[in-house]
């Protein structure tokens, strides 16, 4: 057949970047993915326990303001029949307040002594304009004040980031939190303003089976072998030899630390203690049913739960809860950094809000990638040797970025037009 002509291409991994990479070089190549578990979708796999849907790391929703990512999303879905759009409806749950997120635009809803503090922090940050931040809590203090730094930022970013957040570099940044000015957050306090540019401040979830739909659509067509572990990737004559099979190219949408054990044929050896030192976290998954809401995330920064925010995803679609859950149970996933035993996940369900009883949890090793302030040079370098031997990289651990979803896309669309060209 005439996409052939242009060789053999394998993707590794079957994740939100592969499934993209595959979709955008199908036509073009012979295209085959290894995927090492028994379905698609990496971090956005879904399980269904007990009729219920159990996102088995985080919550996974589609927005985006990328317009090509738009375009080339869209050409795989029925937007009417097969999502339903909806106003993010997030909050912060303090000890002795609920308020919505976020919390910047909600100070009057806090006591008088508080929102004083928080104007008399807009004074000071309003004259500091050309203190530039090194690091992301002077990005957090500098942007939002020391109040609201106490009172959110900081606990709940090191719950999340298990660090002191003067060594989390401000790379990752872009995209991920709302960026107000002092004029900005004052202006929406006195006006009681809704915010709606943060990122998936509405968003599109499917109707059924939540983001492996999503995953399961993308693939649908596609070869890919399941279950297959890759044990080799070897360079010679200007072909590759992976798990076996010749192939023209490579894209590596798995993850890095794996990656550079496997390749042979090149030298890499600069760059293994650089890759094996790349500082990450993991999540706790824990599926639970809780008490009936309207919320789609909430976020949790009291040091009374080792948890850092609860996603309510029975809310995202009806179909997420089973038939028989009662009326005013919905089904949820509470996040935990890092490893937390059974047992400690029970007695910390035991002493938060809304009730939730447990019905299982997964633990996921890489869930969030650490940037230092050189970590973006180091994997630039990289990609460019590898590109040279036609090995290409994308995805949240091959490229150790904090990708939102469709972030990922953007990534992967883009590397894929230049391979196409």
């Amino acid at each position: 057949m005439a996409h052939k002509q242009n060789g053999r291409i394998v993707i590794i991994g079957a994740g939100v970047s592969g499934l993209t990479s595959a979709r955008m070089l199908n036509d073009k190549y012979d295209v085959t993915i290894f995927e090492r578990a028994s379905k698609p979708g990496g971090l956005i796999k879904c399980e269904r326990i007990e009729g219920s849907l159990f996102h088995t790391c985080g919550g996974h929703v589609f927005n985006t303001k990328k317009q090509d990512v738009a375009k080339w999303f869209w050409q795989f879905f029925n937007q009417e029949n097969d999502f339903v759009k909806t106003d993010r409806n997030s909050v912060v749950q303090l000890e002795q307040k609920i308020v919505p997120y976020p919390i910047e635009n909600h100070v009057y809803m806090l006591d008088s002594e508080l929102q004083n503090r928080f104007i008399d922090d807009c004074l000071r940050i309003a004259t500091n304009k050309s203190v530039q931040p090194s690091d992301f809590e002077a990005f957090l203090r500098g942007r939002f004040g020391d109040t609201l730094y106490d009172l959110y930022f900081k606990p709940y970013n090191e719950k999340v980031w298990r660090c002191d957040l003067r060594n989390v570099s401000l790379a990752w940044l872009e995209g991920k939190l709302p960026m107000p000015t002092v004029q900005e957050m004052l202006f929406n306090n006195f006006n009681h303003v809704e915010e709606k540019q943060f990122v998936h401040s509405s968003f599109y979830y499917e109707k059924n089976n939540g983001s492996q739909f999503l995953a399961d659509s993308l693939a649908k067509g596609l070869n890919i072998r399941y279950d297959s572990e890759i044990q080799d990737m070897t360079y010679c004559d200007g072909k590759w030899q992976v798990n076996g099979e010749t192939f023209d190219k490579v894209i590596y949408c798995g993850n890095i630390k794996e990656m550079i054990k496997h390749i042979n044929g090149l030298n890499v050896n600069a760059y293994l203690n650089d890759v094996e030192s790349l500082p990450y976290h993991g999540t706790t998954s824990v599926f639970c049913e809780i008490e009936a809401n309207p919320y789609s995330w909430i976020y949790l920064p009291s040091d009374k739960y080792a948890c850092h925010r609860i996603i309510c995803t029975g809310n995202f679609s009806q179909t997420n809860n089973a038939p028989t859950l009662a009326g005013n149970r919905i089904t949820a996933t509470i996040e935990f950094t890092d490893a937390i035993s059974h047992e400690e996940i029970l007695a910390n369900l035991a002493k938060m809000p809304y009730h939730p009883t447990y019905i299982t949890h997964k633990f996921n090793q890489y869930t969030y990638p650490i940037q230092t302030n050189s970590t973006r040079q180091m994997i630039q370098r990289l990609k460019q040797e590898l590109a040279k031997s036609n090995f290409y990289m994308t995805g949240r651990f091959a490229d150790w970025e904090y990708y939102n979803m469709d972030v990922a896309m953007a990534a992967a669309i883009e590397l894929c037009k230049k391979i196409n060209n």
